[in-house]
């Protein structure tokens, strides 16, 4: 006889700042301890890491996107606990989800980089993917657990979380049963049939652009001015997720660039007239991002200094022997600090050795290597902590940008260049994006513990396992991959972003010219917005990200201000504002499952895509009328939310 379901459900105060006096208490109460690292959700963990490691490498390689695996992973937790008919697997299916989503930061960090290697037609063995892949997911694991109390419980409220948020949704709905699964589901459904009937079929066009439009294209070609928008499922729902607020901000960034910097310099320079809008974003807009978010970590830095030192100073105070008390409560245990500067400690050693016996066999240049990868890794963690708290989106390939920047700089300074050079940065930038990838995507699953009760150590302690796994996995499928289509030459991998760094290392070590006056000015402007208290990190990934990509979280945030802001029954408001969370919870679910049945498709040659279609204007005035019907139901639906619900 199978057992029923527990009720559960987020407390009312889940995601908003908590009011003086007031504290959160989890799902799953401290104690009794819930069953979380078993058997089964060990082993269901590591078969997920491998999975999803694989696909997400293959789609990234393709077409230079890593879907986000944590999602997908909790659905199918969910559904392999139902089929085990357990009372309760809620703390099990959380482990679950926490080590098999160490696929796509790890497929990230390794296929933003380390591809370049062969791209410069040099060759990249699979004891250097693999330690890269490893080393780095270590480091941005036991850099990041430091700071865990800080962003999930001291900043409880503060940031959005919007991938955390989508996850949990999907787990408590899971759990629970009922009319909120059944709202839940529905919203997958659509969203996952509306984003794949775009990604496989193209039955409308993804992205609409003013160029849909004859004076929209002339504005275009000649005053080097468009606006371009999204019209997946996925980006609607991440935009009610994260709100008005912060979407206004990040695509205020967009704005700047596209509306001002980049006719500006069409306007300005001859040698622009050829260019296209998206050309010099590319070549302008980018990189003045990519300073932004430089400095605006910086600045991060600074003004996290008594968080930093506060957390050095528990290890320490452990290290002296006086472990810390305060946080006894099951759902506040983190490893010890003494355990945790143990093991960044031996992988920094292991770095080390295996940059003197992999990489350089230069004691000097190993040394200054080693440094490179840890004051680096130290500096942008939090700031890949903060992005992911704001926006769901990790900059990882503008912060490795900006790393195989200053290594090369500095490599070159004692001596080293050309192809050892570029082999020694791009190694060095593999490990960094990789601990910078691990440490936004592991916040995400601790604020997601954080929300349900798990406990912290456990899915620290797992953590390890799955990046080791994964690792292994991003290895052997890259190996295969480069003998099997290549990435260089006809019919070969994109890997976009791997080619943005062979671009970009080349001249460095073998002389040429870098954008340092573009770089200055995004840092200027990050230092100005500071002054003006503007989000200078929000904003900046605003220039770094794409105007489609961000112009639909705005689109969302609308959405969740109107329903939100239609009743004086302050109660109504939010139970509205909940329930449009769920559906774009549902949305994001349902776009991020299917990414997973694309990928596959496309790993088996399977292509039913019309492109001349989906090129053509109408398919783009069907986007919008598509759209427009999403946003209605979307809004509709959220309305129909009771008080007492």
């Amino acid at each position: 006889m199978k057992e029923s379901k527990q009720k559960v459900s987020l407390p009312e105060n889940a995601y908003r700042e908590l009011r003086e006096g007031e504290t959160y208490q989890p799902v799953m109460p401290s104690e009794p301890a819930p069953a979380e690292v078993t058997p089964y959700s060990v082993s269901l963990g590591l078969v997920m890491a491998v999975i999803f490691s694989a696909a997400a490498a293959f789609l990234g390689l393709k077409v230079g996107q890593v879907f986000e695996a944590a999602i997908p992973i909790a659905i199918i937790a969910i559904g392999v606990g139902n089929l085990r008919s357990k009372k309760s697997s809620l703390g099990e299916n959380v482990i679950i989800q926490s080590i098999g989503a160490c696929s796509g930061v790890i497929v990230a960090g390794a296929i933003f980089t380390l591809p370049a290697l062969y791209i410069l037609g040099l060759e990249a063995q699979f004891y250097q993917v693999f330690l890269s892949s490893l080393l780095g997911g270590v480091i941005g694991i036991a850099m990041l657990i430091p700071f865990r109390k800080y962003f999930v419980k001291d900043m409880h409220g503060k940031y959005p979380f919007p991938e955390a948020t989508a996850t949990t949704e999907v787990l408590v709905s899971g759990e629970k049963g009922g009319k909120q699964t059944i709202i839940l589901a529905i919203a997958g459904l659509i969203g996952g049939i509306y984003d794949f009937a775009v990604s496989t079929f193209g039955a409308w066009a993804e992205t609409v652009s003013t160029r849909i439009c004859s004076w929209g294209a002339e504005a275009a070609d000649k005053l080097k001015v468009e606006f371009s928008l999204n019209t997946g499922a996925t980006l609607l729902g991440l935009g009610y997720i994260i709100g008005l607020k912060y979407a206004v901000i990040i695509t205020a960034g967009s704005c700047l660039v596209w509306f001002l910097i980049v006719p500006l310099v069409g306007y300005v320079s001859a040698d622009a007239a050829a260019l296209s809008p998206a050309d010099l974003f590319a070549a302008y807009g980018r990189p003045i991002g990519i300073g932004g978010i430089a400095m605006a970590g910086l600045i991060g830095i600074i003004r996290q200094a008594g968080i930093i030192k506060q957390a050095a100073g528990l290890a320490f105070r452990e290290l002296g022997g006086k472990k810390e008390t305060a946080l006894t409560e099951r759902t506040q245990r983190d490893l010890p600090m003494k355990f945790i500067l143990s093991i960044l400690l031996a992988t920094l050693a292991a770095v080390f050795f295996f940059f003197q016996f992999g990489v350089l066999g230069n004691w000097m240049q190993t040394v200054v290597a080693t440094l490179i990868v840890f004051v680096i890794a130290f500096l942008f963690t939090t700031v890949a902590a903060n992005a992911i708290a704001i926006v769901g989106t990790n900059p990882v390939s503008g912060m490795t940008l900006m790393t195989l920047i200053m290594s090369s700089l500095v490599l070159v300074s004692i001596g080293l260049s050309g192809t050892v050079g570029m082999t020694a940065a791009l190694v060095i930038g593999g490990v960094v994006c990789t601990a910078l990838s691990m440490a936004g995507g592991f916040i995400t699953d601790l604020k997601i513990g954080y929300w349900l009760g798990t406990t912290p150590r456990k899915q620290e302690t797992w953590k390890f396992l799955g990046t080791l796994v994964s690792a292994a996995t991003v290895a052997g499928v890259m190996i295969i991959l480069n003998k099997t289509y290549g990435f260089v030459g006809e019919n070969a991998l994109t890997a976009p972003q791997a080619n943005a760094m062979a671009a970009v290392i080349k001249p460095l070590m073998e002389g040429g010219e870098t954008p340092w006056i573009l770089y200055f000015a995004g840092a200027a402007l990050a230092l100005t917005l500071t002054a003006i208290e503007v989000p200078a990190l929000a904003f900046s990934l605003g220039m770094f990200i794409p105007m489609s990509l961000n112009a639909p979280l705005v689109v969302g945030g609308l959405v969740a201000w109107f329903v939100s802001n239609r009743s004086k029954d302050a109660k109504l408001n939010k139970a509205r504002l909940d329930r449009g969370t769920l559906i774009a919870s549902g949305f994001i679910a349902g776009g991020a499952l299917m990414g997973v049945v694309s990928a596959i498709m496309k790993f088996a040659n399977i292509d039913w895509f019309m492109s001349r279609w989906a090129a053509s204007n109408g398919a783009e005035w069907l986007s919008l009328a598509v759209y427009a019907a999403l946003i209605v139901y979307f809004a509709v639906h959220t309305m129909k939310a009771k008080a007492d619900e």
